[in-house]
C-alpha cells in the first residue's frame, strides 16, 4: 500500500501543510460564505445550488474519468475504496446541491473549491488506480472493516443532519433557529462531524498517505467552522443547550 509516485507524495504533503496553514488562518477569520458573508461588500455571488454543483463535481468526475481510462484490475479492494469516495461526491453533487436552501456563495470561494476538488479527485483516483495494491487478507483486516463502518456511519449522519438543517425554517422564513434531533443533540456541527467521520474512516480503510492527507485537511478546514457555528449559537440563543459540544461529542 506504499506509493513511490513523487507526484502523489508531494500532493499529499501539500494537503497536510495546506490544511495546517488554513487552520491557522481560520483562528481569527471566518471563511466568507453562508452566514459569514459580508452583506455590505458581497462581491460576485453564485446561487447556492449552482455553487455546490459546480464546486463538488470535479471530485466525482475526475476519478470516474480516471477509472474509464484505466485498464481494469483484479484488485477488488481499491475499487471498493474508490467507489466509496465517488459515492460521497455523487450525493454531494447531484442530490445535496439540488436540495440545498443555502445562501449564495462568493465566486472566488467556488473557484477555490473547484481547484481543490479537481486536485483531490486526481490524488485519490490516481493513487487507488495506479499505486495502491491490497492483498486479499486486507478485506478481513479490522482497519478495512472499521474504516468502512466509520465512513458509511459518517455519511448517514451527514445526510441526516443536512436534512434537519434544510427543514429548520418554513418557506419564506430567514431567521436562524436551533437545530434539534439526531447528532445535533450532542454537537452544534453535526453535519461537519459526519463528514469528518467519513474521511477519517476512509483514511483508516485505505491506510494510505493520500487518504490521511485528505482527512487531515477536512478536519482543519471544517472543524473550525463547526466551532464558529457553536459560538454563534451560544451568542444568539440564550436557551441554547449548554451541554452540546462544537464538533466532537462529549469532548470538543
Amino acid at each position: 500500500m506504499l506509493c513511490h509516485d513523487s507526484t502523489i507524495h508531494n500532493l499529499s504533503w501539500g494537503f497536510i501543510i495546506g490544511g495546517f496553514l488554513y487552520l491557522l488562518h481560520q483562528v481569527n477569520n471566518h471563511t466568507p460564505y453562508g452566514r459569514y458573508v459580508d452583506l455590505q461588500h458581497p462581491g460576485v455571488m453564485v446561487p447556492a445550488k449552482a455553487a455546490w454543483l459546480i464546486q463538488e463535481l470535479p471530485s466525482f468526475l475526475v476519478p470516474v474519468l480516471l477509472m474509464l481510462t484505466t485498464e481494469s484490475s483484479t484488485d477488488l479492494g481499491r475499487y471498493i475504496l474508490l467507489w466509496t469516495f465517488i459515492l460521497h461526491y455523487f450525493q454531494r453533487t447531484f442530490i445535496y446541491a439540488l436540495l440545498t436552501k443555502g445562501r449564495p456563495c462568493p465566486l472566488y470561494i467556488v473557484v477555490s473549491a473547484v481547484v481543490f476538488c479537481s486536485v483531490n479527485g486526481f490524488l485519490q483516483g490516481h493513487y487507488m488506480l495506479h499505486c495502491a495494491w491490497y492483498e486479499a487478507a486486507w478485506y478481513t483486516d479490522v482497519r478495512f472493516i472499521l474504516g468502512l463502518f466509520l465512513f458509511f456511519s459518517g455519511m448517514a449522519i451527514n445526510i441526516h443532519s443536512d436534512h434537519i438543517l434544510r427543514n429548520l425554517r418554513k418557506p419564506g422564513e430567514i431567521t436562524y433557529k436551533i437545530p434539534k434531533g439526531g447528532m445535533f443533540e450532542l454537537v452544534s456541527g453535526a453535519n461537519f462531524f459526519g463528514e469528518i467521520m467519513e474521511w477519517c474512516g476512509y483514511a483508516v480503510a485505505a491506510w494510505s498517505l493520500p487518504a490521511f492527507a485528505f482527512a487531515f485537511f477536512t478536519v482543519c478546514s471544517i472543524g473550525p467552522r463547526a466551532y464558529d457555528h457553536h459560538r454563534y449559537y451560544l451568542e444568539k440563543f440564550e436557551d441554547y443547550p449548554k451541554s452540546r459540544k462544537a464538533v466532537i461529542p462529549f469532548i470538543l
